[in-house]
């Protein structure tokens, strides 16, 4: 997948404004727990702007009250000095109090909301990734589509609880704070709005080259995370092959430069945060300088400039925490648009709008001029057109990277043709849905896949809901069992990762037994017993002629012998059937298929006797 064209952004307004649009849905589920925060978000703003005032009467009725032009307001009231400082004490603890409980409602609402978005937009993104095309997980890297489900998700959570909410909880408060201070005087609150346009200024560019080394320093970590899952998962051939030194020196230079763009993004956030922290600094010393003035004038009350300053040092440390604030946004929102991007890209392969579920097939299957290719204008297959009727074997031979295996993945829908049709039973298979399609398709591979899970849940995966008597059936008939009963704790036993505490032989009658207990009228075998041994081999082909048996069934082999009895065999060469017909048909013909049984037939006996020497 390419990745998504940088922006020159001034700021990550137009980022979070995709990503709200993307997510608006979830975002619409939580609206009552989000309105409810909301709400307990306003009363903490407003008892936040209340929580200087108690000092401006205790500094203009008790401390200082000579200053003020006002009546006593003790004498007015009548109160004593003592009562009001009481009052004024318990007023800032209850004003504290019920502000500190509504910043709780409100920030745990919040963030109890946004984990629950995330998490429905992560397990959204994992479904969307399993109905993604063979095609797209074919350019794509494993690695970084794990980074993206897993930790750019994860940093978009941490940063919206920890960052974005405080970020918006303060900038209300500003927006409040700064309305009282024009309504005190308005001339020291034009002087604080004098360094908006500076500190404007000098956030949006900084901001612009925060994000786009966020962004690259995401997408460096998800080549990361593909290198990593590839020589990990690889990693029985990169020690076979003494492999460790090169993979290392190419993960070291991937790594440094996934540090040197995380450093720049550091460094960027630290010095706007310094340059914002310089600013507040200057702007702090005119108003006191110029509200020292204004008081003496008896223009405003000590009191009146301590609520003042009070506020100006709240906003200050927002403020002053913004651009770090903004430049872990600015991460989050690289984060967020990789999400969005994957959940943007369509499937190639998908249910078209008419797609209606299968009938039971009976298994007639035919290839109508059939183009295929995995770029555009390079055709892997080229014409293909054949017909198998109900429970015909047809084995497909021919040269590694002849297209094969391509072949039969278009029966199963994995890749659509260019041109031309594929029909079951007579009708085209784009005309029913994907799951009803190969829910009646058996497929036993080279490598076949087996989860860590046990062994039962293995076989039964062939058919979800089956019964224990089904999985057991399934895997008599795999001559699967005994071998089976035999692990510490039979069929609960839970294999390693792909099953590799098991032989190659008995990973693939476990394969068997999954494709045999969903009894699909089509069965799919691709190369099922290269790698075995020769007992494990005869045992696989047993299972392999109960499972095909009565049932359409395409086979490809390297080994002609094994499929000489086949209904029909295509020799495929270079995206094209050069030859069809049974074995005796082919053989009497003389062209590419007799040339090289006979090859392996000299191959094979010159085996038998170095075997019989040996």
């Amino acid at each position: 997948m390419g990745r998504a064209k940088e922006k020159d952004l001034k700021g990550v307004i137009p980022g979070i404004l995709q990503i709200l649009e993307k997510f608006s849905s979830y975002i619409h589920q939580q609206k009552i727990l989000i309105a409810g925060s909301f709400l307990a978000l306003v009363l903490e703003t407003g008892l936040h702007l209340l929580e200087p005032w108690p000092l401006k009467y205790v500094f203009d009725y008790i401390l200082i009250p000579s200053h003020t032009n006002s009546v006593n307001f003790t004498q007015t009231y009548g109160l004593s000095p003592v009562l009001l400082l009481t009052i004024s004490a318990i007023a800032i603890v209850v004003i504290s109090g019920i502000s500190s409980i509504a910043a709780y409602l409100s920030t745990y609402g919040m963030s109890l909301a946004v984990v629950r978005i995330l998490s429905e937009v992560r397990a959204d993104v994992f479904n969307h990734l399993q109905h993604l095309s063979l095609s797209f997980h074919q350019k794509s890297k494993s690695g970084d589509l794990i980074a993206r489900v897993t930790a750019d998700i994860e940093k978009m959570r941490t940063v919206t609880v920890k960052t974005a909410l405080p970020l918006f909880t303060n900038t209300f408060s500003c927006l409040g704070m700064l309305g009282i201070m024009f309504w005190l005087n308005w001339e020291l609150a034009l002087v604080v709005m004098a360094i908006f346009p500076v500190l404007m200024l000098l956030t949006s560019n900084m901001i612009s080259r925060i994000r786009k080394f966020a962004k690259k320093h995401r997408d460096s970590e998800g080549v990361l995370a593909a290198t990593t899952g590839e020589t990990i998962g690889a990693i029985k051939v990169v020690q076979v092959l003494s492999l460790q030194k090169m993979l290392h020196d190419v993960f070291s230079t991937q790594n440094k430069k996934s540090l040197d763009e995380a450093i720049e993004s550091l460094r960027l956030s630290a010095a706007l945060e310094r340059g914002v922290q310089i600013l507040m600094a200057i702007i702090i010393a005119a108003v006191l300088w110029r509200g020292s003035h204004v008081v003496l004038n008896k223009e405003l009350t000590p009191g009146e400039l301590l609520v003042f300053m009070t506020y100006l040092k709240n906003a200050f440390e927002p403020m002053r925490k913004l651009s770090n604030q903004i430049g872990q946004i600015a991460k989050a929102t690289a984060s967020g648009e990789r999400v969005v991007e994957l959940l943007d890209y369509e499937p190639n392969v998908q249910d078209l709008p008419q797609a209606k579920p299968s009938h039971p097939f009976f298994g007639a299957v035919r290839f109508e001029n059939v183009y295929f290719g995995y770029d555009t204008g390079k055709d892997i297959l080229k014409d293909i057109s054949f017909t198998v009727q109900p429970g015909q074997q047809v084995a497909i031979v021919g040269a590694s990277g002849s297209g094969k295996s391509t072949l039969l993945s278009l029966i199963l829908r994995l890749y659509d043709p260019e041109a031309g049709r594929i029909l079951i039973d007579g009708q085209d298979i784009r005309e029913y849905t994907l799951n009803s399609l190969r829910q009646q398709i058996s497929v036993v591979l080279q490598d076949s896949v087996l989860f860590g899970v046990s062994v039962r849940e293995n076989i039964a995966y062939g058919k979800l809901g089956c019964s224990q008597k089904e999985v057991e059936q399934a895997a008599k008939l795999a001559n699967a069992h005994e071998f089976i009963i035999n692990l510490p704790q039979g069929y609960d036993t839970i294999l390693g990762d792909r099953g590799g505490t098991l032989s190659g032989g008995q990973r693939q009658r476990i394969a068997i037994a999954r494709a045999a207990i969903r009894q699909a009228p089509i069965v799919i075998l691709d190369e099922p017993t290269t790698g075995l041994d020769k007992k494990s081999e005869y045992i696989v082909n047993a299972a392999l002629s109960k499972l095909t048996e009565g049932r359409t069934t395409f086979i490809i082999s390297h080994n002609l012998k094994a499929v000489e009895n086949a209904d029909m065999i295509l020799y495929v060469e270079g995206g094209s059937i050069l030859e069809q017909g049974t074995h005796t048909e082919l053989m009497r013909l003389g062209g590419c298929y007799a040339t090289l049984y006979r090859m392996q037939s000299i191959v094979d006996a010159e085996g038998d006797i170095y075997a019989v020497e040996a």
